[in-house]
């Protein structure tokens, strides 16, 4: 792989939609990736998940919950969380708006 590389905007390398959520892998390496998550109104993942490694999410637009082990998170526009993966971890979208997240993981796990 390049030491460098530029993503422009409606690129990804995958997309997938499934039950309201638009998944966009937009980088890989080895060490790390960056998925770029889109929501509908009331959507979210079903169930909880628990990987090695950490995560950072940025909001970009809306509102997007994220429970880490039994804390809720309320983040907006501009806010971010971090936490490590090993936690147990889900995200939704509580809002009657359109929402994404940029979700950057060390070590890859998509």
């Amino acid at each position: 792989m390049k030491p460098t590389k530029l993503i422009r905007k409606g690129e990804s390398i995958t997309t997938r939609t499934v039950d309201g959520k638009t998944i966009q892998l937009l980088f890989k390496s080895e060490v790390m990736e960056g998925i770029l998550v889109k929501l509908e109104p009331m959507s979210g993942f079903a169930g909880s998940y628990r990987h090695k490694g950490e995560e950072a999410h940025l909001v970009l637009e809306g509102e997007v919950e994220f429970v880490v082990e039994d804390e809720t998170f309320l983040c907006r526009e501009g806010d971010i969380l971090w936490h490590c993966s090993n936690l147990e971890h889900t995200i939704r979208n509580p809002g009657m708006a359109h929402a994404t997240y940029l979700t950057i993981l060390a070590p890859p796990s998509m």
